[in-house]
Protein backbone atom coordinates (compact mmCIF):
# COMPACT_ATOMS: atom_id res chain seq x y z
CA UNK A 1 0.00 0.00 0.00
CA UNK A 2 1.54 3.67 -1.31
CA UNK A 3 -0.32 6.87 0.04
CA UNK A 4 1.15 10.28 -0.63
CA UNK A 5 0.63 13.05 1.29
CA UNK A 6 1.04 16.52 -0.72
CA UNK A 7 2.30 19.07 1.21
CA UNK A 8 -1.24 20.92 1.42
CA UNK A 9 -2.32 17.98 3.16
CA UNK A 10 0.24 18.03 5.69
CA UNK A 11 -0.17 19.38 9.07
CA UNK A 12 1.39 23.52 9.05
CA UNK A 13 2.87 25.13 11.96
CA UNK A 14 5.06 28.66 12.51
CA UNK A 15 7.01 30.64 14.75
CA UNK A 16 8.09 34.23 15.18
CA UNK A 17 5.18 35.62 12.99
CA UNK A 18 6.14 33.31 10.14
CA UNK A 19 9.32 33.99 10.16
CA UNK A 20 9.76 29.89 10.42
CA UNK A 21 7.55 27.67 8.80
CA UNK A 22 6.86 23.81 9.18
CA UNK A 23 5.04 21.87 6.67
CA UNK A 24 4.38 18.69 8.84
CA UNK A 25 3.93 15.27 7.56
CA UNK A 26 3.45 14.08 11.02
CA UNK A 27 1.99 16.77 13.24
CA UNK A 28 1.11 17.13 16.92
CA UNK A 29 -2.35 14.86 17.14
CA UNK A 30 -4.43 18.14 17.35
CA UNK A 31 -2.89 20.09 14.47
CA UNK A 32 -4.62 18.81 12.13
CA UNK A 33 -2.74 17.23 8.50
CA UNK A 34 -3.82 13.96 6.95
CA UNK A 35 -1.51 11.26 8.84
CA UNK A 36 -1.34 10.91 12.76
CA UNK A 37 1.62 9.41 14.45
CA UNK A 38 2.20 5.51 13.94
CA UNK A 39 4.59 3.34 14.40
CA UNK A 40 7.21 5.13 16.92
CA UNK A 41 7.63 8.22 14.75
CA UNK A 42 5.60 10.73 16.75
CA UNK A 43 6.54 13.69 15.49
CA UNK A 44 7.86 15.10 11.85
CA UNK A 45 8.32 18.59 10.79
CA UNK A 46 10.25 20.36 7.67
CA UNK A 47 11.16 23.59 9.02
CA UNK A 48 12.41 26.48 7.05
CA UNK A 49 13.48 30.25 8.03
CA UNK A 50 12.91 33.29 5.86
CA UNK A 51 15.13 35.55 7.85
CA UNK A 52 17.74 34.52 11.00
CA UNK A 53 15.24 33.61 13.81
CA UNK A 54 15.41 32.01 16.90
CA UNK A 55 13.17 29.57 18.99
CA UNK A 56 13.17 30.15 22.36
CA UNK A 57 14.30 27.83 25.22
CA UNK A 58 11.32 25.13 25.96
CA UNK A 59 11.26 21.75 27.56
CA UNK A 60 11.18 18.15 26.42
CA UNK A 61 10.99 14.62 28.03
CA UNK A 62 10.91 10.90 27.29
CA UNK A 63 11.16 11.57 23.31
CA UNK A 64 14.51 11.01 21.07
CA UNK A 65 14.24 14.53 18.99
CA UNK A 66 16.82 14.47 15.51
CA UNK A 67 17.44 16.90 13.82
CA UNK A 68 19.16 16.93 10.36
CA UNK A 69 20.43 20.26 9.04
CA UNK A 70 19.42 20.35 5.13
CA UNK A 71 20.27 23.39 3.78
CA UNK A 72 22.75 26.05 5.27
CA UNK A 73 22.99 26.25 9.02
CA UNK A 74 21.66 26.65 12.88
CA UNK A 75 22.72 26.96 16.13
CA UNK A 76 21.51 25.15 19.08
CA UNK A 77 21.25 25.63 22.82
CA UNK A 78 20.33 23.61 26.01
CA UNK A 79 20.53 23.11 29.40
CA UNK A 80 22.88 20.11 29.62
CA UNK A 81 25.30 21.68 27.32
CA UNK A 82 25.05 24.95 28.34
CA UNK A 83 26.47 26.48 25.15
CA UNK A 84 25.80 28.08 21.59
CA UNK A 85 26.80 25.19 19.05
CA UNK A 86 27.21 25.80 15.59
CA UNK A 87 25.83 22.94 13.11
CA UNK A 88 26.35 23.15 8.79
CA UNK A 89 24.11 21.52 6.03
CA UNK A 90 24.71 17.62 6.39
CA UNK A 91 24.70 17.72 9.79
CA UNK A 92 22.67 15.93 12.49
CA UNK A 93 22.16 15.64 16.30
CA UNK A 94 20.02 14.14 18.49
CA UNK A 95 18.31 14.41 22.09
CA UNK A 96 17.45 11.38 24.21
CA UNK A 97 15.24 13.94 26.26
CA UNK A 98 15.12 11.46 28.96
CA UNK A 99 13.67 12.86 32.50
CA UNK A 100 13.56 16.42 30.60
CA UNK A 101 15.69 18.64 28.91
CA UNK A 102 15.09 22.34 27.62
CA UNK A 103 16.99 23.89 24.51
CA UNK A 104 16.34 26.50 22.04
CA UNK A 105 17.25 26.87 18.07
CA UNK A 106 18.30 29.70 16.35
CA UNK A 107 17.37 29.01 12.38
CA UNK A 108 19.56 30.61 10.07
CA UNK A 109 18.35 33.16 7.20
CA UNK A 110 17.48 30.45 4.40
CA UNK A 111 18.19 27.31 6.58
CA UNK A 112 15.89 24.08 6.25
CA UNK A 113 15.59 21.20 8.96
CA UNK A 114 13.59 17.95 9.72
CA UNK A 115 13.11 17.76 13.16
CA UNK A 116 12.23 14.15 14.22
CA UNK A 117 10.89 12.65 18.01
CA UNK A 118 11.32 8.78 18.08
CA UNK A 119 9.52 7.28 20.75
CA UNK A 120 11.99 5.05 22.78
CA UNK A 121 9.37 3.50 25.18
CA UNK A 122 8.49 6.45 27.42
CA UNK A 123 7.69 4.23 30.37
CA UNK A 124 11.70 3.71 30.20
CA UNK A 125 13.21 6.69 28.71
CA UNK A 126 11.20 9.28 31.34
CA UNK A 127 13.17 7.95 34.00
CA UNK A 128 16.75 8.09 32.08
CA UNK A 129 18.97 11.17 32.30
CA UNK A 130 18.93 13.09 28.85
CA UNK A 131 21.59 13.52 26.37
CA UNK A 132 22.64 15.24 23.83
CA UNK A 133 25.30 14.30 21.05
CA UNK A 134 26.16 15.95 17.17
CA UNK A 135 27.45 14.32 14.36
CA UNK A 136 29.06 16.43 11.40
CA UNK A 137 28.71 15.61 7.63
CA UNK A 138 31.77 13.82 7.69
CA UNK A 139 31.06 11.31 9.72
CA UNK A 140 28.33 9.59 7.89
CA UNK A 141 29.38 7.90 5.00
CA UNK A 142 27.38 7.05 1.36
CA UNK A 143 28.33 3.70 -0.20
CA UNK A 144 27.21 4.72 -4.13
CA UNK A 145 23.90 6.40 -3.55
CA UNK A 146 22.74 5.63 -0.38
CA UNK A 147 23.84 7.88 2.94
CA UNK A 148 23.18 5.82 5.95
CA UNK A 149 22.10 8.31 9.42
CA UNK A 150 20.75 5.71 11.58
CA UNK A 151 21.38 1.85 10.65
CA UNK A 152 24.77 -0.43 9.21
CA UNK A 153 27.96 1.69 9.51
CA UNK A 154 26.31 4.73 11.03
CA UNK A 155 27.88 6.54 14.46
CA UNK A 156 24.53 7.66 15.25
CA UNK A 157 22.73 5.01 17.38
CA UNK A 158 18.90 5.58 18.84
CA UNK A 159 16.85 3.29 21.69
CA UNK A 160 13.95 3.85 19.58
CA UNK A 161 13.74 -0.08 18.42
CA UNK A 162 13.62 -1.01 14.40
CA UNK A 163 14.79 2.48 12.68
CA UNK A 164 16.72 3.00 9.66
CA UNK A 165 17.24 6.28 8.45
CA UNK A 166 19.12 6.97 5.58
CA UNK A 167 19.38 9.47 2.41
CA UNK A 168 19.40 8.18 -1.11
CA UNK A 169 20.55 10.58 -3.94
CA UNK A 170 19.74 8.96 -7.07
CA UNK A 171 20.26 9.63 -10.97
CA UNK A 172 19.37 6.63 -12.62
CA UNK A 173 16.61 3.44 -11.48
CA UNK A 174 16.83 2.42 -7.81
CA UNK A 175 15.08 -0.99 -6.46
CA UNK A 176 15.13 -2.09 -2.84
CA UNK A 177 13.52 -4.75 -0.94
CA UNK A 178 10.70 -4.42 1.35
CA UNK A 179 9.60 -6.21 4.49
CA UNK A 180 6.10 -6.66 5.39
CA UNK A 181 6.77 -6.12 9.28
CA UNK A 182 8.11 -2.48 7.96
CA UNK A 183 7.11 1.00 7.03
CA UNK A 184 8.79 2.70 4.63
CA UNK A 185 8.40 6.47 5.16
CA UNK A 186 9.80 8.86 2.44
CA UNK A 187 9.96 12.50 2.17
CA UNK A 188 11.04 14.42 -1.64
CA UNK A 189 13.55 16.57 -1.37
CA UNK A 190 14.09 17.30 -4.81
CA UNK A 191 12.93 15.71 -7.72
CA UNK A 192 10.16 14.60 -9.84
CA UNK A 193 10.35 10.33 -9.24
CA UNK A 194 8.21 7.50 -9.40
CA UNK A 195 7.36 5.52 -6.46
CA UNK A 196 6.41 1.68 -8.39
CA UNK A 197 4.55 3.81 -10.86
CA UNK A 198 3.46 6.56 -8.57
CA UNK A 199 4.33 9.99 -9.76
CA UNK A 200 5.35 12.24 -6.31
CA UNK A 201 7.57 15.43 -6.51
CA UNK A 202 9.44 17.66 -4.06
CA UNK A 203 7.97 17.80 -0.46
CA UNK A 204 5.45 14.75 -1.10
CA UNK A 205 5.64 12.90 1.86
CA UNK A 206 4.95 9.05 0.95
CA UNK A 207 4.25 5.96 4.03
CA UNK A 208 4.62 2.44 2.66
CA UNK A 209 3.86 -0.93 3.66
CA UNK A 210 2.60 -4.66 2.65
CA UNK A 211 4.92 -4.04 -0.33
CA UNK A 212 7.46 -6.67 -1.57
CA UNK A 213 10.16 -4.24 -3.33
CA UNK A 214 10.12 -0.62 -4.29
CA UNK A 215 11.15 0.79 -7.96
CA UNK A 216 12.45 4.37 -7.70
CA UNK A 217 12.72 5.78 -10.84
CA UNK A 218 14.29 9.55 -10.90
CA UNK A 219 13.41 11.89 -13.74
CA UNK A 220 16.68 13.93 -13.25
CA UNK A 221 18.45 14.06 -10.35
CA UNK A 222 15.86 13.07 -7.04
CA UNK A 223 16.93 12.97 -3.19
CA UNK A 224 15.00 11.32 -1.02
CA UNK A 225 15.11 11.12 2.93
CA UNK A 226 13.61 7.57 4.45
CA UNK A 227 12.75 6.15 7.66
CA UNK A 228 12.22 2.41 7.85
CA UNK A 229 10.38 1.57 10.98
CA UNK A 230 8.08 -1.41 12.57
CA UNK A 231 4.55 -1.76 12.16
CA UNK A 232 4.19 -3.53 15.17
CA UNK A 233 5.88 -2.18 18.08
CA UNK A 234 6.70 -4.29 20.92
CA UNK A 235 5.97 -1.45 23.50
CA UNK A 236 3.44 0.80 24.11
CA UNK A 237 3.78 4.15 22.12
CA UNK A 238 2.86 7.54 23.82
CA UNK A 239 0.55 8.36 20.38
CA UNK A 240 -1.31 4.66 21.45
Amino acid sequence: MIEIIKKNQQAYGEFNNGEIVENKPIGFPLEGGTLKPYSNIFYWAHAKASVDSVIGLHPHKGFEIISIVLKKGIKHYDTLVKKWIDLKKGDVQIIQSGSGISHSEAINKDAAIFQIWLDPNLEKSLSQPATYKDYSEEEFFAIGNKKVLIGEGSPLEVKTEGIEMFELNLKETFTMKCNKENYYSFYVLSGNPTINNNSVEQDDFIRIKHEQELIINPKGETKLFCIISPTDVSYPTYAG
